[in-house]
C-alpha cells in the first residue's frame, strides 16, 4: 500500500473528529447543554408554575425562625363585664370580656355558633332562638342587659341573608351595629395590638369574606381591605389574589413590620396545630411550612404568604383571645 501523504493523514483525522462530534451531539445532548425534550428555539422555564405557586416559591425558609413571644397582657383592675354577639361569615359568635377604665381587658368567655345563618338555611325562628340563648347566657354570667351589643361583620354584610337577620334583630328591639371593612381593621387593631407595640407592628385579620390589614399612623389606626379566605368561591385564582393582597400589604409602613399580630379563622387553624398548653400567644410557622387542609386553608395560606412576602415580616403572632368585636367593646 502506498505510503499516506501528510495531507491524507490530516484529512482522516478530521473525518474521525467530525464523526465523534456528530455522535456526541446526537446521542448525548446533555454534553452540549441541550435537552432533547425541549423544542428547537425554546427555553425551558418554570416561570408559570412559580407564579401560580407563589405562596411556596417566594418564601425563605432558611431565614424564618419562630422567635418566642413572651409578652404578657396587663390584667384589668376593677373591670366591668361587657358582652358582644357577632354575626360573622360563619354564624353567631359571642364574647364576654372584663375591661377597666384604661382599656386593659381579659376574655372571660367565648362561644362560637354554627354556620346555618351564613348558609341561608336558618329560619327567622332559628335566628331568634339562637340570639335569645346567647342573651340569656350572658345575663346569667353577670353581664348587664345594656352592656350586651350586636355587631355585623363587614364580610357577613355582603351576604343577602344578612339583611333578613338584621330585620329579625330589630323586630326584637335590639340595635344592630354594622361596620365597614376599614372600621373592622381598626377595631381588630385595638383588640390585638398591645400598646407596647404601637408603631412597630401591624395587625392582620384573615376572615372568610375579606382580609383586613391595619397599623398605627401618627397615633391613629389605619387599615386596608382585600380578599378573604373563601375567594375561591368567586372563581378567583391564587395568582390574582396573591398579587392583589401583596400590593395592599405594601402599604404597611416599613417601621411597623417587626411583628404581625394575626387573627381570623385560618390563622386559628394554623395556630391550633402548634399551640403549647393554654398560651394566649402562639407564634406561627412560615406559610410554606404548612400543608393546606381543604380549599379554605389553602386560600388562607396564599393570603398569608402574600402578606409575608410584601412586608418581609417573619414574626406572626396569633392571639387566641382577640377579635374585632372585642375592639368594638373597647371603642365604646
Amino acid at each position: 500500500m502506498a505510503r499516506l501523504t501528510t495531507f491524507s493523514r490530516l484529512l482522516i483525522v478530521a473525518l474521525i473528529l467530525g464523526g465523534v462530534y456528530f455522535g456526541v451531539t446526537t446521542f448525548l445532548p446533555q454534553f452540549t447543554g441541550k435537552n432533547s425534550d425541549t423544542p428547537a428555539g425554546s427555553v425551558e422555564t418554570n416561570s408559570e408554575s412559580s407564579e401560580n405557586n407563589a405562596k411556596v416559591q417566594n418564601s425563605d425558609k432558611s431565614t424564618w425562625s419562630r422567635q418566642p413571644f413572651t409578652f404578657t397582657a396587663p390584667a384589668p383592675i376593677n373591670g366591668k363585664l361587657k358582652g358582644v354577639v357577632e354575626l360573622g361569615a360563619t354564624g353567631f359568635n359571642s364574647f364576654i370580656i372584663r375591661v377597666d377604665s384604661r382599656k386593659n381587658w381579659k376574655l372571660e368567655r367565648a362561644e362560637f355558633g354554627a354556620s346555618l345563618v351564613y348558609e341561608n338555611i336558618a329560619t327567622d325562628e332559628d335566628i331568634k332562638a339562637g340570639l335569645k340563648t346567647y342573651i340569656a347566657d350572658m345575663i346569667a354570667y353577670g353581664v348587664g342587659p345594656k352592656d350586651i351589643h350586636f355587631v355585623v361583620s363587614s364580610g357577613a354584610k355582603k351576604v343577602d341573608v344578612t339583611q333578613k337577620i338584621i330585620g329579625v334583630l330589630r323586630s326584637m328591639k335590639y340595635y344592630v351595629n354594622t361596620v365597614t371593612a376599614e372600621q373592622e381593621a381598626q377595631l381588630a387593631l385595638k383588640a390585638a395590638m398591645p400598646r407596647d407595640f404601637y408603631n412597630k407592628s401591624f395587625v392582620v385579620d384573615i376572615g372568610s369574606g375579606n382580609t383586613k390589614v391595619s397599623w398605627m399612623s401618627n397615633g391613629s389606626p389605619r387599615g386596608v381591605e382585600t380578599y378573604g379566605a373563601k375567594y375561591y368561591q368567586n372563581n378567583l385564582d391564587d395568582k390574582t389574589v396573591y398579587s392583589e393582597v401583596k400590593k395592599k400589604a405594601l402599604a404597611v409602613p416599613s417601621g411597623a413590620r417587626d411583628v404581625c399580630f394575626i387573627i381570623g379563622g385560618v390563622p386559628f387553624t394554623l395556630a391550633k396545630q402548634i399551640r403549647e398548653g393554654d398560651e394566649r400567644y402562639t407564634v406561627l410557622k412560615a406559610p410554606s411550612d404548612y400543608d393546606g387542609d381543604g380549599a379554605k386553608q389553602v386560600a388562607g395560606l396564599n393570603i398569608y404568604q402574600a402578606i409575608a412576602d410584601a412586608t418581609g415580616c417573619k414574626h406572626f403572632v396569633f392571639d387566641w383571645d382577640a377579635n374585632f368585636t372585642i375592639g368594638f367593646l373597647l371603642d365604646l
